[in-house]
């Protein structure tokens, strides 16, 4: 089945409304990252007269270099290369969930014209990069694919606006957000699958430059902080992380600057407009940052328990459990997929009487 796929495009209010070619960030990056005009042709599928020329033209069009070439070194992006390089990565990396919502919401009213109603899964999740995958696997399951905070999620569940909720709980830490969670599901009601696990920790400038080993740290130092809004579950792990290690966030220089995803944290940090972010893995290795690993989380989705029996979600956990989407799991950095599928009652995940159970639990019930 063909998706519409949405992403943002540049263009310049300079009288002719011209649009920056979407295929110069994709040379500016393969020049970042392999310091040849060459290679960064090829790996564009462009021959080198043709980046050479695109790379002439936009020159002209700033008035001024994007590479600086050096004499048996390659090439360096220049000043305006960067900025121009990252100010696309930054604002790919902000618009992406709503971008992602917004095209799930145009393919379904396309399919529906096209193949008429059929059933939908409708998922409400926190943004990460599992989910993101999703989509590319549902085949002929149509998936209405919302991005919201955890408290949304389990919010749009309550008042059945979705038939999934996802949301991400920490192992061994964070149980403050457990108890927060837990008010918001009923054990007679209510059945938790297991997605993914993730790791999530500091991201930081390449060669981590600070000298930083850990959140005490960011404490009272000269350094630029970039962190998650404060709806998210991220920023509630970082708050819950601090407060275990009686740490102050106020004295973070930065703390109150605030990003929308994991990768736009990286980019901004990339970009070198601040030291050190909080994220998952997968987001820091992609822009080529530092990784300290601090905390293990498990992503989860709620559900109604009636919809256990439903054709269209016994599609979605066979998907989920599948080798071709645990596969790409695996390729994500800090994420593994060895419960996906399983299907757990509240009891289970959270504990009686409001215990919070974090060990690995392997009973199943459908």
């Amino acid at each position: 089945m063909k998706h519409l796929h949405l992403s943002p495009a540049w263009f310049f209010t300079d009288g002719s409304g011209e649009q920056l070619d979407p295929r110069l960030f994709a040379l500016l990056r393969g020049i970042h990252q392999q310091n040849k005009l060459t290679a960064a042709a090829e790996g564009c599928g462009m021959s080198y007269r043709h980046a050479w020329n695109l790379l002439q033209h936009w020159e002209a069009f700033f008035g001024a270099a994007l590479i600086d070439k050096q004499r048996g070194r390659g090439s360096r992006l220049s000043l305006l290369g960067e900025k121009l390089l990252w100010a696309e990565q930054r604002v790919a990396a902000r618009l992406e969930p709503q971008l992602e919502s917004l095209s799930s919401e145009i393919n379904l009213e396309i399919a529906h014209l096209l193949e008429g109603n059929k059933p939908v899964l409708r998922l409400h999740a926190s943004h990460g990069y599992a989910v993101a995958l999703l989509p590319r696997f549902m085949d002929e399951l149509p998936l209405d694919l919302q991005y919201c905070s955890p408290a949304d999620s389990l919010a749009a569940l309550a008042r059945n606006a979705c038939d999934l909720a996802g949301f991400h709980l920490p192992i061994g830490t964070g149980t403050g957000l457990y108890r927060e969670y837990r008010k918001r599901l009923q054990p007679r009601n209510h059945r938790i699958i297991q997605f993914i696990t993730r790791c999530q920790g500091l991201m930081l400038r390449p060669g981590n430059p600070l000298g930083i080993s850990g959140l005490h740290d960011l404490i009272d130092k000269d350094l630029r902080f970039i962190n998650r809004q404060t709806s998210s579950g991220t920023r509630a792990l970082l708050d819950a992380l601090l407060k275990e290690q009686q740490l102050s966030n106020k004295a973070i220089n930065g703390y109150e600057q605030e990003e929308f995803t994991h990768s736009a944290v990286a980019a901004y940090i990339a970009a070198d407009m601040a030291d050190v972010g909080f994220g998952v893995e997968a987001a820091a290795r992609q822009f080529g940052l530092d990784f300290i690993p601090l905390a293990q989380e498990r992503y989860v989705m709620a559900c109604h328990r009636q919809l256990l029996k439903d054709p269209k979600f016994l599609r979605f956990l066979d998907i989920i459990a599948g080798q071709p989407f645990r596969n790409a799991v695996s390729g994500l950095p800090g994420y593994t997929s060895n419960d996906s599928g399983q299907i757990n009652t509240i009891d289970e995940v959270f504990g009686r009487n409001s215990r919070v159970t974090t060990g690995q639990n392997t009973h199943s019930t459908r």
